[in-house]
């Protein structure tokens, strides 16, 4: 049994960053992928893939992991640097232009 920690991204569809600072500890899938022949629909019959767990830190996942005896991949993001952006350095005399008159 194998698992995958990682934090999730943020929705693309919104600018906040809400629920991307929690860690996820998802089970990979064991069983093959099935198509059902009278509906069509696309199921499993590992029910461990339905668990994500969520822990405060990669730390307590990690603890998580170990204590059960569950190998892990850990996947860290490069943290997010926030750039300060100001209307007025639009302006500002000592401007770099990127175009020419």
């Amino acid at each position: 049994m194998s698992a995958l920690i990682y934090q999730p991204d943020r929705n693309p569809m919104q600018s906040g960053r809400a629920k991307t600072k929690v860690w996820i500890l998802e089970f990979d899938s064991t069983a093959p992928r099935t198509t059902d022949v009278l509906t069509g629909w696309v199921g499993s019959d590992d029910t461990q893939t339905q668990i994500r767990m969520k822990f405060a830190t990669a730390n307590e996942a990690k603890r998580y992991a170990e204590r059960h005896g569950i190998e892990y991949r850990l996947i860290e993001k490069t943290p997010h640097r926030q750039q300060s952006k100001s209307y007025s350095e639009n302006f500002s005399a000592d401007r770099k232009e990127s175009w020419t008159h």
